[in-house]
């Protein structure tokens, strides 16, 4: 039997030169792997403008925690918009929300006082203020111009306060009760449909409780000095609303707390304390009064008065109706629209009222009523309209101006006491004087020589 010969064989080994190669491989997808799942998202942001953001070097910070880099600038398609590429890190994912806000922080002053003042060594950075919603995949979002007044998900609630003009109130001003700051001016625009200024006003909880459809809101801006027929007035408010200005609300002392209002409530917002008091009428007459003198002095809102009772106001100065008919600059006297109120003469605000107002007027100005300006305060100048009854005036019929009634109108005021001086001197300078004079000196020396 013979032996069985053993096989020999040799195993194949790695080159050595593939050892390090393959290890730096491994590595390499390792390293893709790694980064893969641990690397923050991109995000992009819009902005008006890149002011003070460069790439690079531009952090992302949320409560002054780092949170990210801005890795490019570029310009939009359209060439209106910046758009800022930044990536966040992974543990700043739950932070992107659907209302998410990103704004620019840099120094800035305005009513609110100075903010941003630790970025003038560190360089301007870009805050995130996560919302109120849950974490979302939106990765595109639109940058705020300016630092939003009132953080996402503050409670409290949200008016809208809508006036005429802006006057001294913008946005960061304080919401006063009681001199007491109970909340602020988050934005003010312009509403060029209607021609007015609207004011978006956030109230903190628990003060707004202190809010129903009886509160009164009004412009507590500081110093206020204004002139009328009722003389002069100044007004000084707190330190506060001397520096930044402001709005207060409250309740007028005649009226009762009523239904709390819900979340976007619409509320005027009165010039002053006092024009919250003046009460508010529904229903009302426009008549045109015209005046041959001078009417300096006079302007919209000015006071309609009869005996010193105020029963409507002054609306506007009709010039252009003037011109329209063609006797603008032929001397024609100049026509005034007035608004008188039932509700003010105690004739009810409402139509039987306002028929009751008209008829009046109407039998009025066949009884003497009369139109006159007058002087309201001797230091301004301020002129109101006046009226009353002059017997001694003829009987006179409502007349019609652009579609309104005319009420029949008379000089008053310094106009009339003027024309009366200059008429006594008139005749004065008409008696013989010279004349008179003489017959008492000759007088005089007849009674002198029967003395002597």
């Amino acid at each position: 039997m013979s032996e069985a010969e053993a096989k020999i064989s040799t195993r194949r080994k790695i080159p050595a030169i593939w050892i390090l190669p393959t290890v730096a491989f491994v590595l390499g997808i390792w390293m893709v792997i790694y980064t893969a799942i641990n690397e923050g998202p991109e995000i992009v942001i819009t902005f008006s403008t890149a002011e003070g953001i460069e790439a690079g070097k531009t952090k992302l910070k949320s409560r002054s925690v780092t949170i990210g880099l801005v890795e490019s600038v570029t310009l939009s398609e359209d060439l209106e918009s910046v758009l800022v590429l930044a990536k966040l890190d992974l543990s700043a994912t739950p932070l992107l929300r659907d209302d998410s806000r990103f704004w620019v922080v840099r120094p800035r002053i305005g009513a609110a006082g100075i903010s941003g003042l630790g970025t003038l060594m560190s360089g301007a950075y870009i805050e995130l203020e996560p919302g109120s919603g849950e974490p979302s995949d939106q990765r595109e979002f639109k940058g705020l111009e300016q630092n939003p007044v009132t953080a996402v998900g503050t409670p409290g609630l949200r008016i809208t306060l809508v006036a005429d003009r802006a006057g001294s109130v913008g946005t960061g001003d304080p919401v006063l009760y009681r001199g007491f700051q109970v909340g602020r001016i988050e934005e003010t625009i312009f509403d060029a449909a209607t021609l007015q200024v609207r004011h978006r006003v956030f109230i903190d909880a628990p003060y707004d409780q202190l809010v129903n459809t009886a509160t009164r809101f009004w412009n507590s801006s500081g110093i206020s000095l204004s002139a009328s027929a009722e003389g002069v007035k100044l007004e000084i408010g707190s330190l506060q609303s001397i520096l930044a200005g402001g709005v207060a609300f409250g309740l007028p002392s005649d009226l009762h707390p009523q239904v709390p209002v819900k979340q976007g409530a619409e509320f005027k917002l009165y010039d002053s304390y006092e024009s919250t008091l003046e009460e508010e009428y529904r229903t009302s007459a426009d008549y045109v009064v015209s005046f041959a003198q001078s009417i300096r002095g006079l302007s919209p809102g000015a006071p309609v008065e009869y005996r010193g009772v105020p029963i409507g106001e002054v609306r506007e100065i009709m010039l252009a109706e003037l011109a329209r008919i063609g006797t603008r600059g032929s001397g024609a006297p100049i026509p005034v629209r007035i608004r008188i109120e039932p509700g003010r003469m105690k004739l009810g605000d409402d139509e039987a009222g306002l028929d009751g107002l008209r008829q009046a007027i109407d039998v009025g100005v066949g009884r003497g009523l009369r139109a006159s300006l007058q002087t309201g305060n001797l230091l301004t100048g301020v002129l109101f309209i006046s009226l009353d009854f002059y017997r001694d005036e003829g009987a006179a019929e409502l007349g019609t101006f652009a579609g309104y009634p005319t009420i029949p109108t008379l000089e008053g005021g310094l106009v009339r006491i003027e024309r009366q001086v200059s008429s006594l001197l008139k005749k004065l300078n008409a008696m013989p004087l010279e004349a008179t004079v003489a017959e008492l000196n000759a007088t005089l020396a007849v009674v002198r020589s029967l003395v002597a």
